[in-house]
C-alpha cells in the first residue's frame, strides 16, 4: 500500500503491480487507483506517462489499461535469471494430469507470493481464487506459507513483526493461527489452506529452492474441499513435494557454473 507522500516511483510500482494483477484482464483508471490506494487524476496523469514509455498499453474503445510491450521486453530479458515458469510447465501440467486439480507455479518478490504460470485440472469444480498475476502477502495462500514456513528463523520472524495480517484478513490469519501452520508445514513438509481464504476452497503448496537453497518459489494445487480433505491431503502434499524437488534440482543445475575448459 501506498502512503500520502510516498516517492513517484513507490507510486509507479504501485501502479504496474495493480495492472499486472488484474491477469490480463485490463482494469479502468477509477479500478487502479483504488488497488493502488493513490488519487484517481494522478492514477490518470501515470498510466498516460507510463503508456508514453511503452510501460502501460490502452484499449480504446474500453479505456482498460494493460501491461505494455515494453515490460514484455523487459521481463524477457530478466527471464533468465528469474523466471522458473520457462523450466515448470511439464511439471506443471504432469501435477494437473495426474490429481485432476489445477496446478500453480508462485514466486516470492519481497513480503508476497506472486502466482506467474497455472494449469487447469480436469476435475470440473475449481477454485478459482489463484490466477497468474494474483498476489497475496507471504502466510496467506498455501504457496506464501510453504515459502514463508521454509525462510531462516529471523527472516520469518521479522515478517510475522511487520505484518498485520489479522487485521487484513481476519482472525484466521492471526500471528498465533500463522506459526501454528508454519509449525505444521515445518513438520510435513508441505502446506495446507483449509478453506481460509474462501470457505470450500483449499490449497497445498510445496516450496521451490534455489541455488542457495532459499525458497523462492513454489508450487502449489488448488480446489474444492471434498477433493483436498481427508487421506487425499497427504497423497497431494507427496505429489507436491516430489514435484517441487525435481523442479528445485532443474533450478540448481541451471545456475550451475559451465565446466571449465583447457
Amino acid at each position: 500500500m501506498t502512503q500520502p507522500g510516498a516517492p513517484v516511483i513507490s507510486r509507479v510500482a504501485a501502479i504496474l503491480r495493480a495492472v499486472g494483477g488484474t491477469g490480463g484482464a485490463g482494469a479502468t483508471t477509477t479500478a487502479l487507483a483504488r488497488s493502488a490506494h493513490i488519487p484517481r487524476a494522478t492514477a490518470h496523469r501515470m498510466l498516460t506517462a507510463l503508456a508514453d514509455q511503452g510501460l502501460i498499453d490502452r484499449e480504446p474503445d474500453t479505456g482498460l489499461w494493460y501491461l505494455g510491450p515494453e515490460i514484455f521486453l523487459l521481463g524477457s530479458i530478466a527471464t533468465t535469471r528469474y523466471d522458473a515458469a520457462a523450466v515448470a510447465g511439464d511439471i506443471l501440467h504432469a501435477l494437473a494430469h495426474e490429481t485432476g486439480e489445477s496446478a500453480f507455479l508462485s514466486a516470492r518478490r519481497g513480503q508476497e507470493s506472486v502466482c506467474v504460470s497455472a494449469v487447469e485440472g480436469s476435475f470440473p469444480l475449481r477454485s478459482h481464487i489463484l490466477y497468474p498475476g494474483r498476489r497475496f502477502p507471504l502466510g496467506v495462500a498455501s504457496a506464501g506459507l510453504a515459502i514463508l514456513a521454509h525462510m531462516p528463523d529471523a527472516d520469518c520472524e521479522r515478517h510475522l513483526s511487520d505484518s498485520d495480517l489479522e487485521k487484513s484478513w481476519g482472525s484466521t490469519h492471526s500471528r498465533s493461527a500463522i506459526e501454528n501452520r508454519i509449525s505444521q508445514t515445518r513438520i510435513d513438509g508441505y502446506s495446507v489452506n483449509p478453506g481460509l481464504i474462501v470457505e470450500g476452497s483449499w490449497g497445498i503448496g510445496a516450496a521451490v529452492f534455489d541455488a542457495l537453497n532459499q525458497p523462492q518459489w513454489a508450487l502449489s494445487l488448488t480446489g474444492v474441499e471434498s477433493r483436498f480433505a481427508g487421506e487425499r491431503t497427504d497423497q497431494l502434499g507427496q505429489a507436491l513435494l516430489h514435484a517441487a524437488h525435481m523442479l528445485t534440482q532443474r533450478l540448481k543445475h541451471r545456475t550451475e557454473p559451465a565446466p571449465h575448459q583447457t
